[in-house]
């Protein structure tokens, strides 16, 4: 698949990852999240659910909030539950992603985003540009390094398990009724970070723009 702009808020396929520490089918799925981090075509984002803490290891990256967006994607994809791990490419499709070469044939079979309004970012705002639909304006900030993790209890007790663009924030900024909106970014809480844009449909439906900043 052609690279892509970075920049651009069309062009990019988003790919979330839902996952554990706690969790024994999840290691090579983040393998393969891993794997796709530094596309420059791909937003790759590792998401730490937090509902196998209560199965002998608490993940340290684990957040409620990620747990709930989750719940939120189960319902608009008329999942029965949630499971791990769980990839969810551009709030459309879900697949599990663990097994060889299943992800990068998905990401290769996903369209990118095209059709949805701009977002600019200038002197610590963002704009989003108008456009057909609505939704929300959401800012993820994930950490691109590479953490080996020891797990010392749990399924995957013993191992040291590699994470890569790991979320650490998800901020709603506000609403998009299709109309031009400009919204100011919070500060980075760490220059390590770094961060994304993604416009999506209301109830955690379809994502129609995003972007890398």
């Amino acid at each position: 698949m052609p690279s892509k702009a970075s920049g651009d808020s069309n062009g990019l396929i988003v790919v979330e990852l839902y996952q554990s520490q706690g969790c024994s089918s999840c290691p090579p799925a983040n393998a393969a999240l891993n794997a796709i981090a530094a596309r420059s075509d791909v937003i790759a984002l590792s998401f730490a659910v937090t509902y196998w803490d209560r199965l002998g290891w608490k993940d340290i990256f684990g957040d409620p909030a990620y747990t709930k967006r989750q719940y939120a994607y189960a319902s608009a994809l008329g999942n029965n539950g949630v499971y791990t791990p769980q990839v969810v490419l551009n709030g459309r499709r879900a697949i599990v992603g663990n097994r060889p070469g299943e992800l990068e044939r998905a990401v290769a079979a996903t369209r990118d985003l095209s059709g949805g309004p701009s977002i600019d970012v200038n002197s610590g705002s963002v704009a989003i540009g108008a456009g057909n639909g609505n939704g929300d304006v959401l800012l993820i900030r994930y950490d691109p390094r590479n953490h080996d993790v020891a797990i010392r209890t749990g399924e995957n007790g013993g191992r040291q398990l590699p994470h890569r663009n790991i979320v650490r924030q998800l901020v709603k900024l506000g609403k998009w009724d299709g109309n031009s909106v400009i919204y100011k970014l919070p500060v980075n809480p760490n220059i390590a970070w770094q961060s994304a844009i993604l416009v999506q449909s209301k109830q955690t439906g379809p994502i129609l723009a995003a972007k890398k900043l």
